[in-house]
C-alpha cells in the first residue's frame, strides 16, 4: 500500500505534509519489520534533503524500536549533521550513544533501560545503582570508544567522576568497627 501511495505521488501533486507523513509511516513500517535496506532505499529515493529531514527527525520522535533509533540517529548524523542545531545535533548523537550502549546488554534486560536509551549517562548510573558491575564495565568501554572526539554533553570525565562518586558509596561504612577486648 505504501508503496502504491508513493507512485501516486510520483503521478499527482500531494501536499508535501502528506507527503511526509505517508514517507515516515512507510519508514517507521519498514523499521519495525527490521528491513533496514529498504528503510535506506526509501530514504535514498526522497530528492529533496529538506523532505527527507522532515521525514527522519520524525521519525525519530516517534520513540521507535531501539534498532529503528539507532538506525535513524545513525542516518541523520551521517547526513544531516551540518543541517541541525547544536542541542537537537547533541541529543541525537546521545541517543547513538545510548542505543549503541543498551545493545552491549543482555537483550532480556534492554527493556528495564530502553527509556534512558537517550541519557547514556543516566543509563550508566542505573547501572551501577542496580550493581550490574559487569555491564557497567562493557558500558564504559563502549563510551570510551565512541565518545572519542565528539561532543554530546558530557565527557569522559564526567564518567569518571560518576564511576568515583559509585566507588565511594560503596567502601562508604555507616557504622564504626568495635575493638574486641579479650
Amino acid at each position: 500500500d505504501y508503496e502504491l501511495c508513493e507512485e501516486w505521488g510520483h503521478l499527482y501533486p500531494v501536499p508535501r505534509e502528506d507527503l511526509i507523513n505517508l514517507h515516515r509511516e512507510h519508514l517507521l513500517h519498514l523499521l519495525e519489520m527490521g528491513d533496514m535496506e529498504k528503510a535506506l532505499q526509501l530514504l535514498q529515493r526522497i530528492e529533496d534533503p529538506c523532505v527527507c529531514l522532515a521525514i527522519s527527525e520524525q521519525s525519530l520522535d516517534q520513540h521507535p524500536s531501539l534498532a529503528a533509533s539507532h538506525f535513524l540517529a545513525d542516518y541523520l548524523t551521517a547526513h544531516f549533521y551540518a543541517s541541525l542545531t547544536t542541542a537537537r545535533r547533541n541529543e541525537i548523537q546521545a541517543l547513538y550513544i545510548g542505543s549503541k550502549v543498551l545493545l552491549t546488554l543482555p537483550e532480556l534486560s534492554r527493556v528495564n533501560y530502553f527509556h534512558l536509551s537517550s541519557r547514556p549517562l543516566l543509563m550508566l548510573e542505573q547501572l551501577l545503582m542496580n550493581m550490574k558491575v559487569d555491564w557497567v564495565a562493557v558500558a564504559v568501554q563502549t563510551l570510551h570508544q565512541l565518545l572519542a572526539g565528539r561532543e554530546i554533553g558530557f565527557t569522559l570525565e564526567d564518567i569518571d567522576n560518576l564511576l568515583s562518586k559509585y566507588a565511594e558509596k560503596a567502601l562508604n561504612f555507616p557504622f564504626t568497627l568495635k575493638e574486641k577486648r579479650s
